[in-house]
């Protein structure tokens, strides 16, 4: 045996195991046998792949971490396989769409380091607009709370307008209470070419106590959290767009509740935004309070065309967009004064040359969005004013 297992180059032992088998089977104990083994303790079983495909298959958006959580949650008793492996399964099953790849950058976290509770900061968007099968145009209008992600509106309108815009965040504000400030684009309506980019819709805010907070433009990252959930509202409920408006608000309804109670988010720590999110205790008042200056500032009313009385004989132009309102003007020096509209500095008035500038960046601060009274002559910006508003408000 040990010369011919040399003359073929193997092994004794390899030549004993060919031997015994050809003992036990005769040639066709020679032939090649498949080696994989004849059971799998480790295998997947059956109902958990299928369980798992089903799920994927209604939630398309959803990777291997959503899937699993939401799995143990519905089943607890049941052994889930690891993500590592769900993600190999969705492979194998094609269930997996290639995204391309991006530059990869720096994320983009300061801006959002204020909001450290709900409330403290609400986004506000439109996710573009679409058609829907029909032929209608419509503007997906979103509010989330930034800090629990959770899915205040989504409301299809049919124009962009503040009138539409107020309706949908009025509803808003006597469902789930006032937040601290609302961070937009520089969009319609929710800002403007005009002094401090305040709008008709900005202005109300203020005046209910919130802080309009814009991202610079040309920056949607500043508001990254909002547009990634755009993307995923996009994929789940207009891809493709359903027969007509009210399919396609039904279509959000549905989406918007398991978005908030069911879909788990990694940045809650796979918690959905519903065992996060809390409404605010700050009811919206059944009348919007008129703004409120202390005795040392002078007290003006814009008129119709934007204008306000200098010395009852000069007309000064602010913003059209403050038509009817009062403001106050809090004196720097003998000749400068800075305007407020309630507690938020809009522009800097040169009484001798009678021009309106706007402020310089570094002076573009919020006051705490709880309301209250402007602060007096070189205000000093407190810790808790400093924290929430890391943005650049009007």
């Amino acid at each position: 045996m040990r010369e011919l297992c040399e003359r073929f180059g193997v092994s004794r032992e390899t030549g004993y195991v060919w031997l015994r088998r050809y003992r036990q089977s005769g040639v066709q104990g020679l032939l090649e046998v498949n080696r994989a083994p004849h059971r799998r303790p480790r295998q997947t079983p059956e109902a958990v792949e299928r369980a798992l495909i089903e799920l994927r298959q209604a939630h398309m958006t959803w990777g291997p971490r959503k899937l699993k959580r939401v799995m143990s949650t519905r089943e607890p008793g049941r052994v889930w396989p690891a993500k590592s492996t769900i993600g190999a399964l969705l492979k194998r099953e094609g269930l997996v769409i290639a995204r391309r790849q991006g530059r990869k950058t720096a994320p983009y976290s300061e801006p959002l380091a204020h909001a450290d509770g709900p409330n403290r900061l609400w986004c506000a968007d439109y996710k573009g607009w679409f058609r829907t099968r029909d032929g209608s145009v419509i503007y997906p209008l979103t509010i989330t709370d930034a800090f629990s992600r959770y899915l205040l509106r989504c409301q299809q309108v049919v124009k962009t307008d503040t009138e539409r815009a107020r309706a949908v965040l009025e509803a808003a504000f006597r469902e789930y209470g006032l937040p601290q400030a609302i961070r937009t684009d520089n969009g319609e309506p929710f800002a403007s070419t005009a002094i401090a980019g305040l709008s008709r819709l900005s202005v109300w805010w203020i005046r209910l106590g919130i802080v309009p907070e814009r991202i610079e433009p040309g920056k949607p990252q500043q508001n990254g959290r909002h547009e990634r959930m755009h993307r995923t509202l996009k994929q789940d409920t207009a891809m493709p767009p359903a027969v007509n408006r009210g399919a396609q608000q039904r279509a959000f309804d549905e989406w918007v509740k398991t978005y908030n109670e069911v879909r788990p988010h990694e940045a809650l720590g796979m918690r959905v935004p519903a065992s996060v999110y809390e409404p605010s205790p700050r009811e919206y008042p059944r009348r919007v309070p008129e703004p409120e200056y202390p005795d040392t500032m002078l007290q003006r009313t814009v008129h119709s065309h934007g204008h306000f009385r200098w010395k009852q004989r000069h007309d000064v132009f602010l913003s059209e967009v403050l038509w009817g309102e009062r403001i106050g003007l809090l004196p720097i020096d003998d000749r400068c004064y800075e305007i407020y509209f309630c507690q938020v500095p809009i522009a800097r008035f040169d009484s001798q040359r009678l021009k309106v500038e706007a402020l310089p960046r570094a002076k573009k601060r919020s006051a705490s969005g709880e309301g209250g009274s402007p602060p007096s002559p070189e205000p000093k910006p407190t810790e808790e004013e400093e924290k929430v508003s890391g943005m650049s408000p009007v």
